[in-house]
């Protein structure tokens, strides 16, 4: 195999592991959070407007972690910053 083979390889290795991390932190954090809140909303009722505004700020902030991850991986795929630099040292 050569450099150019092996960099496309690496590539998609790094994203898709980058996928699987990305995606199962934020899930475990999310769900975390959903049972704080349930269980805050069953004992505090009162208080449920307070939580509810917090709970979604706290999980679009748990969310952009994931999206990140996506968007490396993307780069990783479509835009890598190491394809030009091997190709240019090949003489392709």
């Amino acid at each position: 195999m050569d450099n150019i083979g092996l960099i496309a390889l690496v590539s998609l290795v790094t994203a898709g592991l980058t996928m699987c991390i990305g995606s199962i932190a934020p899930a475990i954090g999310e769900s975390k959070a959903i049972s704080a809140a349930l269980n805050s909303l069953a004992q505090q009722p009162d208080a449920s407007s307070t939580v509810t505004r917090t709970l979604f700020v706290g999980l679009a902030m748990i969310e952009s972690l994931g999206i990140y991850c996506f968007v490396i991986s993307m780069i990783l795929i479509f835009a890598n910053p190491f394809w030009n630099f091997i190709v240019a040292k090949a003489g392709r």
